[in-house]
């Protein structure tokens, strides 16, 4: 159990969720004639109220915390033992304790919340200003019981939201399965066909050289597609189910070089298009090229095809703070707003666009090979100014990641 703020947070929703705990509190309240009752997260660090029942405006609440330093849940923690005073400025132990000082009570119970795997949660508590006759085995007896019974409540509560985890983890794997297997089907299923359609035509078509080197760069295209679609798949494969795409970063003298080279192959493969390209990358940068080179090939192929077609497309690459900026942006319909959180996500395709081949991996695996360097990569759309995509690159990446 940790001090972030998260774990707290955490904590202290699970304890709410417990409908036993307001009552259990009420009736240590009536039972003691004690003001304040609370079930607190104890840790070496921190002392956060989960739950709390005042009728001495203590004005402490659930989340509100305390230097546990100045309490004494800090000492029950480390002895794991309850401590129960009736009248503290005339206990021979308390009488001149900081805590009865500080926070001006004089009647003051708190015992150990210990889960079954021995883990320590906090304590159940209860203080007020006036004495009150605490030391008594009945009274501890209901502590101890009442804290055993929150235990129990908190191991169940957190088995429960466990499980409703697993499952809904579950179900959404289910789903990518079979959206996968859907459009895994439906998109190799054209190229496969075209190649067994070329198949039969180079069949009849022996004799006319030149009909048959057109069906040849048919089949060629068509096998290129499909060796691109079973590489994203293992991209996919790699990024959900192997801890994220492999990167093997290594000094790179020539990055500049390598997306020149990306540029100059979109051109052939687009002759038709513009595409505007200010590179100015001229420092070393540890990286992995090759991935470095997919992310840029793929964020360019993606402003290609969805971007206006009477339009240009830009790629601009430079050093700024520490980091490569890869810049590429296009004209044309603008991504909806509702959609821009949906785009890194396996099998997105943008409905806004006629153009709908591919498995929809290309982004998602941008931003797997962007997050193997550690760097970000954002987007931003509107009508006004096109769509364009922002990746940052450290200059320095850490270790290689497998």
């Amino acid at each position: 159990m940790g001090d972030s703020a998260e774990e707290i947070l955490r904590d202290v929703n699970t304890i709410s969720r417990i409908d036993a705990v307001p009552m259990l509190l009420r009736v240590i309240s009536e039972t003691t004639g004690m003001g304040f009752a609370a079930v607190a997260r104890v840790t070496a660090g921190t002392w956060t109220a989960c739950a709390v029942h005042d009728r001495i405006d203590f004005n402490l609440k659930p989340g509100g915390q305390l230097d546990v330093h100045s309490t004494l849940c800090k000492e029950v923690r480390e002895a794991h033992t309850p401590v129960l005073i009736d009248q503290a400025s005339l206990d021979p132990v308390y009488c001149d304790h900081h805590t009865p000082q500080l926070y001006k009570i004089e009647s003051y119970v708190s015992v150990p919340i210990v889960l079954s795997n021995g883990e320590y949660f906090g304590n159940l508590c209860a203080i007020d200003p006036r004495p009150a006759k605490v030391k008594e085995p009945q009274i501890l007896g209901m502590f101890t019981s009442f804290a055993q019974l929150i235990a129990l409540q908190l191991e169940a509560e957190r088995d429960s939201v466990a499980t409703e985890a697993a499952l809904l983890d579950e179900r959404a794997a289910g789903e990518l399965r079979e959206q996968f297997i859907a459009v895994l089907g439906h998109d190799l299923r054209n190229p496969l066909a075209s190649m067994s359609a070329c198949g039969l035509l180079l069949d009849r078509q022996a004799d006319n050289p030149a009909k048959v080197r057109a069906l040849a760069r048919r089949i060629d295209d068509n096998a290129r597609r499909m060796a691109g679609l079973l590489d994203d798949t293992l991209d996919l494969a790699r990024g959900r189910l192997g801890g994220g795409i492999g990167v093997l970063p290594a000094p790179v003298d020539d990055l500049d070089v390598a997306l020149r080279a990306v540029v100059d192959e979109l051109r052939d493969a687009h002759p038709q298009r513009v595409i505007d390209a200010r590179i100015e990358v001229n420092t070393r940068v540890v990286c992995d090229r090759g991935r470095v080179q997919q992310l840029a090939s793929n964020l360019l192929a993606n402003a290609l095809v969805h971007g206006s077609a009477a339009g240009p497309v830009s790629l601009e690459a430079s050093t700024s703070d520490g980091s490569v900026v890869i810049d590429i942006a296009n004209d044309g319909e603008p991504i909806p707003a509702d959609s821009l959180a949906k785009v890194f996500a396996p099998f997105w395709r943008r409905s806004t666009s006629a153009a709908r081949e591919g498995l929809g991996l290309g982004l998602y695996i941008c931003a797997e090979i962007v997050k193997a360097h550690h760097g970000t990569l954002e987007v931003a759309s509107t009508a006004e100014t096109g769509t364009r995509f922002t990746a940052r690159l450290p200059l320095e990446a850490s270790r290689p990641v497998h």
